[in-house]
């Protein structure tokens, strides 16, 4: 093992191992995280988002495992609160009449992300709040940002393992 500082650049995840040498130096070492079964952000671009080297060429909604789903919008202005819950699962929660006695919210269904990026192409453009209180008050986390931000942000709490849902728009 050898000591001393050097950097480098292993695909788009680094996964930081340091090890005690001696007393009064650090080694990190390098790893890159590859797992085939998940889907992950591999490239991107404004025209296209790679998503296990596989180019997507419109707005998509991707997860960790299953199918990459293309979206028919293509401005963050599109995004209404229907196809949130729907994306999210909030639209197959069962509710309980009497929910309001006790002022819990529904369970969520299994599908639910305890995350939603939301990339709303080249520049970040906020949502209107309303459209969003619902997944907030289920205790989904909601965060919006560029596209470019969202697909790290993606790749990051997917390797953690995190249940995240990613809309990714061109």
């Amino acid at each position: 093992m050898q000591s001393g500082k050097s950097y480098a650049r292993v695909g788009k995840f680094i996964q930081y191992a340091i090890i005690k040498t001696e007393p009064w130096r650090l080694r990190v070492l390098l790893q890159r995280e590859n797992n085939p079964h998940l889907n992950t952000v591999t490239a991107y671009d404004t025209e296209y988002v790679e998503i296990n080297r596989e180019k997507h060429h419109s707005s998509i909604c991707l997860r960790p495992e299953g199918p990459i789903e293309p979206l028919p919008i293509t401005q963050a202005s599109d995004i209404n609160l229907e196809l949130l819950r729907e994306i999210t699962g909030l639209d197959q929660r069962q509710q309980d009449p009497m929910a309001f006695l006790n002022d819990e919210p529904a369970p969520l269904p299994e599908q639910a992300p305890e995350v939603l990026l939301i990339g709303t192409g080249p520049q970040q453009h906020f949502l209107p709040p309303a459209e969003l209180a619902e997944l907030l008050k289920a205790g989904i986390g909601v965060e919006v940002m560029d596209t470019a931000a969202a697909a790290r942000t993606y790749n990051i709490l997917m390797s953690e393992g995190r249940k995240v849902v990613a809309i990714l728009l061109l």
